[in-house]
């Protein structure tokens, strides 16, 4: 059949690489066609488990399917390791992203966004089609940090139907599968070459000049929300990272990922009470925002956030892919912007 032609795959073993809104994937039969999607970025373990029974991810079909992806990460002061806990507990017929491999390898930075080519080499040595829906999902300890990154970057080169999962703890506490051991072998499928968005990512000198205007007459008004720990932020606490100053930009809003999760559940928090967040710390529905943390990481989970509350224009807001590590390292101190309130 053409649509067999059109997905056949070529076997392969890939250890580590087990490496918008809505869009409607299709099941092909012949020529009839029905539409099945997730309501909201946001999707609940019933709703997964519902989607897996109905597309489950197998070897042998040509369908879009639903596919769980494990985005685990976690900061480089932390013994944990995103493969090992992969490794430990996933949702069966998972594939592992890893966060540290799909990068721009050649910048200094971590965590910086890989080019088109490297993104669609990673897809296919998952064995993620282009009509496939993905769900990713963290790891139960952290319960939303690092899949709204993996999502984000989805969105950003284009993949039809992303979705992040609210979330694996709820999953494993409401006794939905899991397996543990070394990954099934996957069936890796061309993934195309896509289009980079680059109106949804800022660079480092486009945020200096943002911060050298703060607060100066005719400056644009754009608003940097960092999702670091408020100590960070503050100047108080070290950063994760060695030898790198703690501190925020001129003008930034202080909004730490932990105060958007439920304390209890780690899952993302409903929109209303998002929404009641954004509106105490000042963030103005109308300006532009860049969302910001350590590497360009928990500032994801700020974006989805923002989309969760339906806070702002969602074409007003972008990345600093840089985030506060590139930061940092590239602000002279002559230049007074990096702010300390201690």
């Amino acid at each position: 059949m053409v649509c067999a032609l059109l997905h056949k795959c070529v076997r392969t073993h890939s250890p580590t690489l087990r490496t918008s809104q809505l869009q409607y994937p299709l099941f092909r039969i012949g020529i009839m066609a029905y539409s099945r999607s997730f309501s909201s970025y946001l999707v609940t373990p019933k709703e997964l488990k519902e989607a897996l029974k109905a597309n489950p991810p197998t070897k042998i079909s040509t369908a879009p399917r639903t596919v769980p992806v494990c985005a685990s990460w976690f900061l480089p002061n932390d013994e944990r390791n995103g493969l090992d806990t992969f490794r430990k507990k996933r949702i069966p017929n998972s594939r592992f992203f890893d966060l540290d491999k799909v990068i721009d390898k050649h910048s200094p930075y971590p965590h910086m966004l890989p080019t088109a080519s490297t993104f669609a080499k990673a897809m296919s040595g998952l064995g993620i089609r282009r009509d496939d829906t993905v769900v990713v999902y963290d790891s139960a300890e952290m319960g939303i940090f690092s899949a709204p990154r993996v999502g984000w970057t989805m969105k950003i080169f284009g993949h039809p139907a992303v979705h992040i999962l609210n979330n694996f703890k709820l999953w494993v506490e409401e006794g939905y599968p899991t397996e543990k051991g070394e990954f099934w072998d996957v069936d890796t499928c061309p993934y195309p070459v896509p289009e980079f968005n680059g109106d949804k990512v800022v660079d480092f000198e486009e945020v200096r000049e943002l911060a050298k205007d703060f607060n100066k007459e005719g400056s644009e008004g754009v608003q940097i929300l960092d999702a670091r720990p408020q100590g960070r932020w503050i100047g108080k606490d070290a950063e994760p990272r060695p030898g790198l100053s703690s501190g925020h930009m001129p003008g930034s809003i202080s909004v730490p990922m932990s105060e958007l999760l439920d304390p209890v559940n780690k899952t993302l928090l409903p929109g209303d009470q998002l929404r009641k967040i954004f509106e105490s710390k000042g963030v103005d529905p109308i300006k532009p925002i860049i969302n910001s943390c350590g590497t360009g990481v928990t500032a994801a989970v700020i974006d989805a956030a923002l989309s969760e509350a339906g806070y702002g224009d969602e074409s007003k807001r972008r990345l600093y892919d840089g985030s506060w590590t590139e930061w940092a390292q590239r602000v002279p101190p002559s230049d007074g912007l990096i702010i300390k309130d201690t």
